[in-house]
């Protein structure tokens, strides 16, 4: 029988296996159902299919349900597992099934000092304890909103006392109020227009709050259509003239004579977007980080494919201008609009020494 970890531990370990940390290595296994191995989290192979992929914390269990060990990164040859991310690790499971424990709780459970575990813990999982909390909850209350429970019962059951209190984080993490999000944007409202570029057709679209979209595209209409199914029960209309102001900042920007493009957005995120979009916004027109730099801004070099990830999920091109995060070796890498858009942007930003992609 497959091993079974908690929703928690699944997450965390997942996200250990999309980013090739070897700091997880001996902590847990990953069994791909597709091709009957087990691997550690540090192994360079193709990244499997969420969904065909099992955890075990020892390899014995692992060969024990028929798996065989991978012959690129030898998992039964794994170093000792790492004391600092056992203990991690543990304090996510107190995080997790304690809502109101402190950080001074979990150092005295853990026997670490809360200096020593907050560093550790933020340096391992991205963020803070508190953060990390904070997100879990919102992500227990996404999941029982899918699944069908009311606004009430799953703010309870994912740990808010109040619903101020989980309006307040929704409107930080969601870009929209939970009882919007459990109907599929219904209740908002999204105006845009799609007007013409040298970049090609160009939707801007926003809701009372910021843009929440700006996309690139060949055909009008397949660029509305992606517009609604983001937001599927949201009321869209098309207003030129309430977005002329918007248009003519991003037409500035690709025009060159405004090298600041800072507009209000609306948008949806994971806490670790959010941390990989606030860097980006920050990149100097002109001027470019690697994916790399980005992961050690992060505080963790080896979140590189992570970070890539976060970049291909922004919706606000320019805005967000992740089209200024290239590869380690100059090559223009991978764009949500096409490699020779941003191959575009960045000649008119006069970035030098770009080349297509390998």
């Amino acid at each position: 029988m497959l091993n079974k970890l908690k929703s928690m531990e699944k997450e965390i370990y997942w996200q250990a296996v999309q980013q090739n940390n070897s700091r997880f290595d001996g902590v847990f296994y990953t069994g791909v159902l597709s091709t009957g191995i087990f691997c550690k989290p540090s192994c360079t192979a193709r990244l499997p299919k969420r969904e065909n992929v099992v955890f075990y914390d020892s390899f014995e269990k692992a060969e024990s349900d028929g798996f065989r060990a991978c012959l690129r990164c030898k998992p039964k040859q794994a170093s000792v597992a790492d004391p600092r991310v056992q203990a991690v690790v543990k304090a996510c499971e107190m995080l997790e099934t304690e809502d109101q424990i402190t950080l001074e709780d979990l150092s005295a459970a853990l026997d670490i000092s809360p200096y020593h575990l907050q560093r550790v813990f933020k340096e391992i999982i991205g963020v803070s304890p508190k953060k990390y909390t904070e997100s879990r909850k919102l992500d227990k209350f996404k999941t029982g909103i899918r699944e069908g429970s009311d606004v009430v019962t799953a703010m309870y059951d994912a740990g808010y006392g109040s619903s101020s209190r989980l309006y307040e984080k929704a409107s930080e993490n969601m870009g929209m109020t939970p009882a919007v999000y459990q109907k599929g944007g219904k209740g908002m409202e999204i105006d845009y227009t799609i007007a013409d570029s040298d970049m090609g057709r160009l939707l801007v679209a926003r809701t009372t709050r910021g843009l929440c979209a700006v996309t690139f595209g060949d055909d009008d209409a397949i660029l509305a259509e992606n517009l609604e199914k983001e937001y599927p029960r949201a009321k869209i209309e098309r207003d030129e003239k309430s977005l002329k102001e918007s248009v003519g900042a991003v037409m500035q920007y690709l025009a060159g004579k405004d090298k600041r493009l800072e507009l209000p957005v609306d948008v949806q995120a994971t806490a670790f977007q959010m941390q990989v979009w606030e860097i980006l916004r920050k990149i100097p027109y002109g001027e470019t980080l690697s994916y790399m730099q980005v992961a050690e801004k992060l505080g963790d070099k080896k979140k590189v494919r992570a970070v890539a990830g976060a970049c291909a999920k922004n919706r606000v091109a320019l805005v967000i201008p992740c089209h200024r995060v290239i590869g380690s070796g100059g090559s223009l890498s991978g764009y949500r609009w096409g490699i020779e858009r941003k191959k575009q942007l960045l000649e008119k930003e006069s970035v030098k020494k770009v080349s297509a992609a390998s």
